[in-house]
């Protein structure tokens, strides 16, 4: 089901894990650059991340990227270091901590919790509020709401596509319902698990039944999953979220994949359309 309210054609490509573009009338914004090939390795000291699957997209096919929308900059699945090329030259929003480490690239900005930035791109005004996250303990992470005039309303609240970032449930986040109609939200999931040493692993993402809440308390449209594939440290798969997401009564808003690459696309005035983007789930 895509918001027949939103006024402008928006198309997100799943790339892999959170790495997708948000194609808007010829502007580009990218989330989480992520593009190393299948089977790279990371040493995080607690554990050793390995991606599975290789990116639906190479930097090299990309369209013109236009600005990054980076939750945080310090997690190899989140950005790498072929996804860093995409930071130079560019427009960056982040967070507070990520844009004094990404330094000296004049393009990065920091966003506190709720705070609001203009992102002018191309003669075109986008408004960017930071959301809170609660990711692993001591470190900074972001989610992002995306607005513009042109996106047009719904009941007097601008419409408005939110991305997660990395986080699991927070009461706060349904604060947003009382200033945006959230259209399209893209969350991150998979029940990402960090390893602490002696103690219990800890969860870092949503789970299907989080992502279910959240997405009924910000009263959203759509809800296009993300980050739940090609890592060993996300214990929720596609057809895990896909029986939660059934099981909260939510599988109707859920946008269905089938095929790795093709687009996600909602359009003007009723013409919505939604066609799939992964393979491996729902």
């Amino acid at each position: 089901m895509a918001p027949s309210s939103f006024k402008e054609t928006l198309n997100i490509t799943h790339i892999g894990t959170a790495t997708a573009i948000l194609g808007l009338d010829g502007i580009n914004l990218i989330t989480d650059p992520f593009f190393s090939p299948a089977g790279t390795e990371w040493d995080v000291g607690v554990a050793v991340l390995k991606n599975t699957d290789d990116p639906a997209l190479a930097l090299q096919d990309l369209p013109v990227i236009d600005a990054v929308l980076l939750s945080h900059e310090d997690h190899p699945d989140n950005l790498d270091e072929l996804g860093r090329r995409l930071l130079d030259g560019r427009r960056v929003l982040t967070t507070m901590d990520g844009a004094k480490k990404l330094a000296p690239r004049p393009g990065v900005r920091g966003l506190r919790p709720w705070e609001t930035v203009p992102l002018d791109i191309g003669g075109r005004r986008f408004q960017v509020t930071g959301t809170p996250c609660q990711h692993l303990p001591g470190g900074e992470c972001t989610g992002f709401i995306v607005t513009a005039v042109e996106f047009g309303e719904t009941e007097g609240l601008p419409n408005a596509i939110y991305f997660s970032g990395d986080t699991v449930y927070l009461e706060e986040l349904a604060e947003m319902r009382k200033k945006f109609h959230i259209s399209v939200a893209i969350f991150n999931i998979g029940a990402a698990m960090a390893p602490l040493g002696d103690s219990p692993p800890l969860q870092i993402t949503m789970d299907g039944k989080q992502a279910a809440r959240l997405f009924c308390e910000i009263n959203a449209d759509v809800l296009v999953p993300l980050h739940y594939e090609s890592w060993g440290h996300f214990t929720q798969n596609g057809q895990q979220l896909a029986k939660a997401f059934e099981e909260e009564g939510i599988q109707e808003k859920i946008q269905r994949s089938q095929h790795r690459s093709s687009v996600t696309s909602c359009g003007r005035e009723g013409k919505d359309s939604w066609t799939a983007v992964r393979p491996d789930t729902f």
